[in-house]
């Protein structure tokens, strides 16, 4: 009977010290907190000993079983699958906690204001970490996966810097950035002034994205925006270089030449009358706004003084007066 309570007690023992080593184990950095970060992939379908296995491969001395025992102690059923980054100094029960989080590397897309769809696809093909699901997909082929109903990817997604796990689609970049570009859309229509020339959403685009190209300057947006309500308003032509530009296409050369201006595509606003039928260019949240909310006044023109600002004027007279001042130096 007696060494019956002895080896229970000598069990206890070894019980308590294995808890207390684990316990010690599981709060002790696994690497030096100065040792280089190492990156690996938790492959889809992975059981927690599988997913341990994987960790140790990359590099990181973590034992398998070890690893095992402390999820089932902490009731860590699984874990996610994905990229991960662990830095030096992380603890058995940190890297545990980062994995069942699904706490993974995230990389960036930033779209810029004012950039075309042709710079939108470019940018995304330059991101290795993005799945090309869209390589082989023509503009056609591509809407109709991210955004159906539209005949024209122009300005339908919304300038911004969107993160996203490694090996995700670039198709579901593309719808996140066309749903919030049609929900601040939606939210500046709503909030629209009364009276303006146009039909519907998609013609506030237009203008939007025609105001983001023609300044980037906050304070004037307003007023440019006015400038080309009044002219629907009043039925002239727009007569702005952007959409000029943007018809003429990738043969660009930077100089847009009188020539230019007297040959005719849909975009050519000297020409034609009202909007272009589609975008030039994704606007920003401000842009939206301003053609929206365009600035109250008579202004019909403008010109740029060479500092980023434009100097507006009502009347032909004063704005010839202006040209001759910031653009022939006279």
């Amino acid at each position: 009977m007696a060494a019956v309570k002895k080896l229970l007690a000598l069990l206890a023992l070894l019980v308590l010290a294995a808890v207390a080593f684990a316990v010690h184990w599981a709060r002790e950095p696994l690497m030096p907190a100065d040792a280089p970060a190492l990156e690996f992939n938790i492959a889809p379908g992975s059981s927690v000993r599988s997913a341990m296995r994987q960790v140790r491969d990359a590099g990181v001395p973590a034992s398998p079983l070890l690893m095992e025992w402390l999820a089932r102690g902490s009731g860590t059923p699984s874990v996610k699958t994905g990229s991960y980054r662990i830095e030096g100094g992380m603890t058995p029960l940190g890297l545990l906690d980062t994995l069942a989080r699904g706490n993974t590397i995230k990389e960036s897309l930033t779209l810029i204001e004012g950039w075309n769809f042709a710079q939108v696809r470019a940018e995304m093909a330059r991101q290795r970490h993005l799945r090309h699901d869209s390589a082989g997909l023509d503009d056609a082929q591509m809407l109709a996966r991210v955004a159906p109903g539209y005949a024209h990817p122009e300005g339908l997604f919304y300038p911004d810097t969107y993160f996203y796990d490694r090996g995700s689609s670039d198709l579901l970049l593309l719808q996140q950035a066309h749903q919030r570009m049609l929900k601040l859309l939606d939210q500046s229509w709503a909030k629209r002034v009364s009276g303006l020339p146009y039909e519907k959403p998609y013609d506030a685009l237009i203008m939007a994205s025609i105001v983001e190209k023609e300044t980037g300057r906050e304070e004037d947006r307003r007023r440019v925006a006015s400038v080309f309500v009044n002219r629907l308003r009043q039925g002239m032509l727009l007569q702005t270089d952007p959409t000029v530009i943007y018809g003429i296409g990738s043969s660009f050369d930077g100089n847009l030449r009188k020539q230019d201006l007297q040959t005719d595509t849909p975009y050519n606003t000297y020409l034609r009358p009202g909007l272009p039928p589609t975008p030039i260019a994704m606007p920003g949240r401000a842009s939206l706004d301003a053609a929206l909310n365009p600035a109250p006044g008579a202004d019909l023109y403008f010109v740029a003084r060479g500092d980023g600002s434009s100097e507006f004027s009502s009347n032909l007279d004063d704005h010839n007066r202006a040209v001759n001042r910031y653009q022939r130096g006279r």
